[in-house]
């Protein structure tokens, strides 16, 4: 059967509130080229159940309600790398539907990210941003204050795609970096060592940098807890920059407000948007951002390709790229 008498229905739903402007390019492009495919568009759950049930293709992150009316679904596409939400659904988990996701785009951008938030924590940028909206020049607050990043320990949870270019990026500022991985695998020239997770304490107890670059899984969440936290060197630094619930924040903050710990840098929380009594927004050695480190046209433009590509293998019964372990989590 050729593309265009295939009788296909794909329900696009993106973000759960229906396809931006901005990702409105992409669906014409994909009427454009598969012209017997029906691709409608829904946002909330409402319009989402209805469309669903005669769909085989799923693009978005469906609530649970969603995909349980979707009786013909095969496969769902997450345009993003979090999957967490979707094996939330024991229906999902259990059932033959494949799901795929789009790694990989997203890895360059945050690793930038987390550089920008260890260089911003080493030399204080964001108290000298503070300083200079106040008009304030005062070179003996900073004197010897600053952290030289050269010799130092960074340590990595997860060295996937996020810890691979990160620790490119560490290297080349002449740091030591070790990781802990579920499945560790020999070393990359910028990685002196990769351990299994039965050696986290050990990386933790070594770090001056540690940064958390895991997904969310029941096996990850509250991973890092207040024993662990209280393994690292006094003075360490934390950066979270792939998901909240690993860190237990409260104890974080405890050692943050202590003084024992020199500093942090969160892009991701347990529960978003940060809620406005969280000590963390005042916190003079904490640079926060809004979950928002990846997000650059190259990783929204990169995300797209991947499903521009496994749709191409769908119609064409080709192998996906990047399918999910829906029990993993990952």
């Amino acid at each position: 059967m050729s593309i265009k008498e295939a009788v296909l229905k794909i329900l696009m739903a993106g973000q759960n509130e229906g396809i931006r402007d901005e990702d409105r390019p992409l669906v014409e492009e994909l009427r454009n080229k598969y012209a017997g495919v029906s691709f409608v568009e829904a946002g909330s759950s409402k319009e989402q159940i209805i469309q669903v049930r005669d769909c085989e293709v799923y693009y978005g992150w469906p609530a649970r309600e969603v995909y349980i009316a979707g009786n013909h679904l095969k496969w769902i596409h997450c345009p993003g790398t979090g999957v967490d939400e979707l094996t939330k659904i024991p229906e999902l988990v259990a059932s033959d539907v494949v799901v795929t996701n789009a790694r990989g785009p997203h890895a360059p951008p945050m690793a930038d990210h987390t550089l920008g938030l260890i260089l911003g924590l080493a030399h204080r940028l964001h108290e000298q941003r503070d300083d200079q909206r106040e008009h304030v020049w005062d070179t003996d607050k900073y004197l010897d204050t600053f952290v030289e990043l050269a010799g130092s320990n960074m340590g990595i949870l997860s060295l996937g795609d996020i810890g691979t270019e990160i620790a490119k990026r560490a290297f080349g500022f002449d740091m030591n970096v070790y990781a802990v991985d579920l499945h560790p695998r020999p070393a990359p020239p910028t990685v002196k060592e990769v351990w299994g997770l039965d050696r986290l304490d050990d990386l933790l107890a070594m770090s001056d940098w540690f940064v958390v670059t895991s997904p969310i899984t029941v096996d990850t969440v509250g991973m890092i807890d207040r024993r662990r936290l209280g393994l690292l060197k006094d003075g360490a630094r934390v950066i979270i920059i792939s998901r909240g619930g690993i860190v237990d924040e409260q104890a974080l903050a405890d050692e943050l407000m202590s003084g024992r710990l020199g500093g942090a840098g969160i892009d991701a929380f347990s529960e978003e948007p940060l809620s406005d009594d969280s000590p963390f927004w005042d916190l003079p050695n904490v640079i926060v951002s809004p979950h928002s480190s990846a997000h650059t046209p190259d990783m929204t433009e990169g995300r797209r390709r991947i499903f521009v590509e496994n749709l191409r293998r769908y119609v064409a019964k080709d192998p996906f790229l990047y399918v999910v372990d829906k029990k993993a989590g990952f």
